[in-house]
């Protein structure tokens, strides 16, 4: 479509496009197929993974879809620590990814892999199994989500002061579209700005607290 190729003439032949194509699958105790789950990530996300030339990934609760020159090293082999070593989120911080953000702050799934990276003490591995369909053919498997205690309301996500703090530096910069508003941070500014400010404020990514 038009955004799609609007897109690519910014990032070029040699850049590589990926959405969020997250099912929560065995989350929600459901089987996932690549081919087939829909995405809950929205309109563009739904429409790139029905692209043709889109490759998704096989993380049975956040996959991901990928159009380019880096399509499959982004999509193949996913871990069963879906923000663990060898993750997408780790190759998207090696390969300098770039988070773009419609109508949304600074913030992204990105950041649960660096509080992974920190080890940081409000979020835990906790494994979903399920059932795994790729080409017609069922296995089971293991997915570890890095979930959060939904009993503790000050643990609920809140990127509020990440995205402040991102654009008084200069690394998150926004612009307006249309009625609303884009963000750019690349990963590497999202991972050096949260292991700058963990450290000294433990409340930098969630709701309760200073």
């Amino acid at each position: 479509g038009m955004f799609k190729d609007s897109i690519f003439n910014v990032i070029g032949d040699a850049g590589t496009l990926v959405v969020p194509t997250f099912s929560y699958s065995f989350c929600k105790g459901e089987a996932f197929d690549s081919s087939a789950t829909p995405t809950t990530c929205g309109f563009f996300s739904e429409m790139l993974r029905k692209d043709s030339q889109s490759l998704r990934s096989e993380d049975a609760n956040f996959s991901v879809a990928a159009i380019g020159a880096k399509a499959r090293l982004f999509t193949e082999d996913a871990p069963c620590f879906s923000f663990g070593e060898h993750s997408f989120w780790e190759r998207f911080l090696i390969h300098k990814g770039k988070i773009c953000n419609f109508n949304f702050d600074a913030g992204s799934t990105f950041v649960h892999y660096v509080e992974r990276r920190l080890g940081v003490d409000y979020r835990f591995d906790k494994a979903f199994k399920g059932v795994s369909i790729r080409n017609g053919l069922e296995r089971e498997r293991v997915f570890h989500h890095w979930v959060y205690d939904k009993t503790k309301p000050e643990d609920t996500p809140d990127f509020t002061k990440f995205h402040r703090k991102a654009v008084a530096a200069g690394l998150a910069k926004t612009s307006n579209l249309g009625r609303g508003q884009m963000v750019l941070i690349s990963a590497e500014d999202s991972f050096r700005l949260i292991s700058d400010e963990i450290p000294r404020s433990p409340f930098f990514l969630r709701k309760g607290g200073g």
